[in-house]
């Protein structure tokens, strides 16, 4: 199984977008897929259709419960009209959660240690996670194969990417043993303008390892089918949106087949030999040690904590 985070320190550069429609994706070619909720605005939640106060469980739930067990986990998981395709909604709750584990030890391992009671229920887990670097966020990058950075092709995204290379760094910082694998996914592209030029030619230049070689480009269709509640997939495959996040996905699931290949299923790895879209076309600058000794007593087990 493999999960991949969807993570800005910025908001409105579509990680909310990224997750629906790679699900969407990944729902089409018949695979079991996992959506996480993460942000306590629930948009993700909403864009499948669901009310956050209509769940008798929810992502709350499992950080809330002090013995996590895989009934709680499914209990929390709900299917969406979309075979296949299932969903941890998320709750207004979520807003209180670093208040709520504040002083627990190793709470930016729950989600991580959760994930691994269902490891055998789905293909990949994508989670959408909030534009604040707390445990929520701390929770979905630990628990990831991959991190994908959407990042709008505008001059106030690129300070979000910075703030979220950074993130990274001292995240590895606080756990030598993590390995924060990301990829920058340039959203909202719009060749018409220089602004998108010059941002995309700054990424690359900047970051020439990590951004995909690709782009998503400004569609009007997004907003019809958050609208519709119904991924973009699902609803216009052939848009050039989704065509875009579909290259994506062929890209993603080739790089994790040469960093981790026994998480690839078979019928995942099947995505790259498949024609089902070929008819288509900021942290402070004096904050880091504190952050970092922050991040560092969410992620290290109580039991290194005492040795």
């Amino acid at each position: 199984m493999l999960v991949w985070a969807v993570a800005s320190q910025k908001g409105g550069v579509g990680k909310t977008t990224t997750v629906a429609t790679l699900a969407g994706w990944l729902q089409q070619e018949h695979l079991r897929v996992l959506v996480i909720d993460t942000d306590p605005h629930a948009s993700l939640t909403s864009y499948l259709g669901f009310d956050e106060s209509g769940a008798d469980y929810n992502l709350f739930d499992l950080y809330a419960a002090e013995t996590i067990t895989r009934e709680l986990f499914l209990k929390c998981t709900v299917k969406s009209r979309h075979q296949g395709l299932d969903l941890i909604p998320a709750a207004m709750t979520l807003a209180t959660i670093d208040r709520q584990l504040s002083g627990r030890q190793g709470v930016g391992r729950i989600l991580d240690q959760a994930l691994h009671l269902v490891e055998d229920c789905y293909d990949v887990v994508l989670i959408d996670c909030p534009p604040v670097l707390g445990a929520l966020m701390v929770n979905a990058l630990a628990a990831s194969t991959l991190i994908l950075v959407p990042t709008q092709t505008e001059f106030l995204a690129l300070k979000g990417l910075q703030g979220m290379v950074r993130t990274f760094e001292i995240m590895s910082q606080a756990d030598p043993n993590a390995d924060f694998d990301y990829i920058i996914v340039p959203t909202m592209f719009d060749k018409r303008t220089r602004a998108s030029n010059h941002s995309l030619t700054y990424m690359r230049e900047h970051y020439p390892s990590k951004v995909w070689s690709g782009c998503i480009p400004i569609d009007t269709l997004f907003r019809e089918s958050s609208a519709q509640r119904t991924p973009l997939p699902l609803m216009a495959p052939s848009a050039r949106g989704a065509q875009s996040y579909y290259a994506l996905l062929r890209d993603l699931v080739a790089h994790e087949l040469k960093v981790h290949p026994r998480q690839v299923s078979p019928a995942l790895a099947a995505v790259l030999t498949d024609d089902l879209a070929a008819g288509g076309e900021m942290l402070q600058h004096h904050g880091p040690e504190m952050v970092a000794q922050s991040v560092q007593s969410m992620i290290t087990p109580a039991s290194e904590e005492q040795n």
